[in-house]
């Protein structure tokens, strides 16, 4: 499979498992799984055909880790807007984690925090490589330390998703630090 073709059904899938399903009529079961054989039909149905293999090709070298496959089942591991309780246990995280943004979002984020804004969680990367390539995706990077440790103090609850990515409500303003 090609880059180009590897990157089209990756977005495809991407769309229809985290933000779009009913678009293409697939119903997420509440945790976001969806057999893989109702994904092929339904892409096929909607004009957008691609076989297990290109599938199986797109979880096995998506760099981000993007999609659980379970038995016959797959998910988008996080980033979902539509209503999904990935049911992921508690977990005690680093003392610091990271957030990759941008200068132009930086005002809102000191008067507010981090926030979720249209998905359900705040992503925060483990490391500040992790987080500089998330920032780039819209701009020169700016990358943001959130004390982790302290917020867990506080009692803050965080997550880790299956490919690495932290999960929290949200960042309040005082547990941020720009370095």
């Amino acid at each position: 499979m090609d880059a180009k073709r590897t990157v089209k059904v990756s977005k495809y899938v991407s769309k229809h498992l985290r933000h779009q399903p009913e678009r293409i009529g697939l119903v997420l079961d509440p945790h976001g799984w969806v057999e893989i054989d109702d994904l092929l039909r339904a892409a096929a149905d909607h004009r957008f055909p691609f076989t297990r293999a290109e599938l199986d090709h797109v979880v096995a070298t998506n760099d981000k880790q993007r999609f659980a496959v379970e038995a016959t089942r797959i998910r988008a591991s996080q980033g979902h807007t539509v209503a999904v309780d990935l049911d992921l246990p508690e977990a005690e995280p680093p003392a610091y984690l990271y957030h990759g943004t941008v200068a132009a979002a930086l005002d809102p984020i000191h008067a507010e925090g981090l926030l979720p804004m249209r998905r359900h969680h705040v992503h925060l990367s483990p490391d500040r490589e992790t987080a500089t390539r998330v920032g780039a995706r819209r701009g020169r990077p700016v990358v943001i330390s959130v004390d982790a440790g302290a917020m867990r103090a506080a009692g803050h609850v965080f997550r880790i998703s299956a490919n690495g990515v932290w999960l929290v409500d949200a960042v309040p303003p005082r547990f941020l630090r720009l370095r």
